[in-house]
């Protein structure tokens, strides 16, 4: 399947970014290069610098910025990797300070499209979910290895599952007589687990919130994401923006809580008539609510309808 990519909120993004012609930007969730290309059409002279672990996606977006570069756009640089380890990444090819940043988290629509890549419920597919393809962890470890009390606190912390202990423990049930390989045989797994007149009670599909968990523990989203926020942020030149993208409220809390530490970083007291803990705001913020996809965007692409950006500037 070819890699292709609908970029969300790109002109909401492109606008927050305010890309400066000689600037040098970080593109820390590369993709199929659907922002990157558009960063890059508003480069004259400046540079571009794309990250991401699925090498799908290094190797579809080089080929698409390949095109335009013809057109005589500015250099363009494609890591393997993740953008938790943004700043080594970047100083190993010697940059030290960027004009600003994109990150568009969770998974791609080409890895949601693409059975193999086991990271939807709508098909049957090995259970995989590995954004870098390189690594041991799968979903399928983690439900056929993992103790009842592990994946339930997976489920409960990362999907918000209410039924986690209960499908933890049809997991334990259905594993002693075969192991579980498919997304299909999870999906019967959680149907076994939830009452049927309570599987859609809230209009989505039952399996959504194991899937989004095992995700997150596959590829270990949540726990590095503030660090890795506050270390792009520490990258940007003063009026650099760092634009985020999140799909969930778990990863929208994060992101939220990170930008409002960095804004307001003082620790004194509220009694306090003066800060004395000396601590000043690295950065302001520039969306004071989160941006959402609008009504046009929701029509093209339903997939938007969680998206969330909160945009941040360095002072």
């Amino acid at each position: 399947m070819e890699f292709k990519h609908r970029p969300v909120l790109l002109e909401e993004c492109m606008e927050g970014l305010a890309v400066r012609p000689d600037g040098v930007y970080l593109d820390g969730t590369l993709g199929g290069g659907g922002h990157s290309s558009e960063i890059l059409k508003r480069l004259e002279g400046g540079r571009l610098i794309g990250i991401d672990r699925d090498g799908d996606a290094i190797e579809a977006a080089s080929a698409r910025i390949a095109a335009l570069q013809r057109d005589g756009l500015p250099r363009f640089d494609a890591l393997r990797g993740n953008f938790h380890d943004a700043k080594a990444l970047l100083a190993g090819i010697g940059v030290e300070k960027i004009d600003g940043a994109l990150l568009d988290l969770g998974v791609s629509s080409y890895q949601l499209d693409e059975g193999a890549r086991g990271f939807s419920y709508h098909t049957d597919a090995p259970l995989d979910m590995r954004m870098d393809r390189g690594q041991a962890l799968t979903a399928a470890k983690i439900v056929n290895e993992w103790s009842a009390d592990e994946i339930a606190r997976v489920l409960r912390d990362w999907g918000e599952e209410n039924w986690a202990a209960q499908i933890a423990r049809v997991i334990c049930d259905r594993r002693k007589a075969a192991p579980i390989l498919t997304t299909g045989q999870l999906v019967s797994v959680i149907d076994a687990a939830i009452p049927k007149k309570l599987r859609e009670k809230d209009g989505s599909h039952p399996a959504r919130r194991t899937f989004q968990a095992l995700r997150i523990a596959v590829n270990d989203e949540l726990a590095p994401l503030e660090q890795a926020l506050r270390d792009i942020a520490s990258l940007l030149n003063p009026g650099g923006r760092l634009c985020v993208i999140a799909f969930h409220s778990l990863e929208d809390r994060v992101v939220k809580n990170t930008f409002r530490s960095l804004a307001n970083p003082c620790v004194c007291p509220p009694s306090f008539p003066v800060c004395v803990c000396g601590r000043k705001a690295a950065v302001k913020p520039i969306t004071r609510k989160p941006v959402t996809a609008s009504l046009e965007e929701l029509a093209e692409n339903p997939r938007a309808r969680s998206a969330t950006l909160r945009i941040i500037e360095h002072l």
